[in-house]
């Protein structure tokens, strides 16, 4: 890449250094905000919030689709009405061909909060997960963690076990989604790191090893959530912001 920076956006916030990783998070709480949001989908987006069958759950869509579009707007310099995505065989949206350029994106929500990630020129996924106290964290382990995953979680003090669930849970969905395989990559190939207090690493793949190709790095995002973000290479910044819609306000948070 012949710039050291993105800067397709006049906001100096959504302008990104090719080393840099952006991640906002964002409430979807706000019925007035998905009435707002919605006229900036599109006819296939309208249809797929119309298909809910729970108000909430159209509403999250919504909120999630608005403020990613918002976004992707921003760094594309564009209107927001004017992106448009085409979508992998996994269903992941990518930026189309009209968009041609470096801006490469993953999000997530659970709950009530949604995560958006953003790289210059690289893969990357996000996961957040609303925590629940009700998790099977001896069934789930032995169905989708590997040996040495479910390992590491059987070593832990009983009070640490639903932490460290949810640190591995996330943390392996964020690797799958920056690596782009959906459900062709088995879970078990590979090991996170998860024990609370622990340094997030991407521990090793299989059959070859490519751990050292990525980054993974654990996320804060408000009390009662997990989440992590993967990315392709190093990271030598990642800012962490809030955003609401609007006139686009955000507050660096990390």
């Amino acid at each position: 890449m012949s710039s050291g920076f993105v800067k397709f956006a006049p906001d100096p916030r959504f302008h990104i250094g090719v080393r840099d990783l952006h991640v906002w998070h964002a409430e979807l709480t706000n019925v007035e905000g998905a009435k707002a949001l919605q006229p900036l989908l599109s006819p296939d987006e309208s249809e797929r919030a119309a298909r809910f069958r729970f108000p909430e759950h159209q509403r999250r869509f919504v909120i999630a689709r608005g403020f990613l579009r918002q976004l992707l707007a921003a760094y594309l310099g564009i209107e927001a009405r004017d992106v448009t995505f085409t979508y992998s065989e996994n269903a992941k949206p990518e930026l189309s061909e009209l968009h041609r350029g470096d801006i490469f994106f993953n999000a997530s929500h659970s709950g009530d909060l949604a995560a958006f990630a953003f790289a210059v020129g690289r893969k990357v996924g996000v996961d957040v997960e609303c925590i629940r106290h009700d998790v099977d964290v001896d069934e789930i382990p032995r169905r989708f963690f590997s040996p040495h995953e479910q390992q590491a979680l059987a070593a832990l003090e009983d009070g640490k076990k639903i932490e460290g669930f949810f640190n591995c849970w996330t943390r392996k969905e964020a690797y799958v989604k920056a690596v782009g395989s959906g459900l062709s990559l088995p879970l078990r190939d590979f090991d996170v790191s998860l024990s609370p207090g622990e340094p997030t690493q991407l521990i090793a793949t299989r059959p070859a090893d490519m751990a050292s190709k990525w980054t993974m790095e654990s996320l804060e995002l408000g009390q009662g959530y997990a989440a992590a973000v993967v990315v392709e290479g190093p990271i030598e910044k990642l800012l962490v912001r809030h955003f609401t819609s609007g006139v686009l306000s955000a507050q660096r948070s990390t």
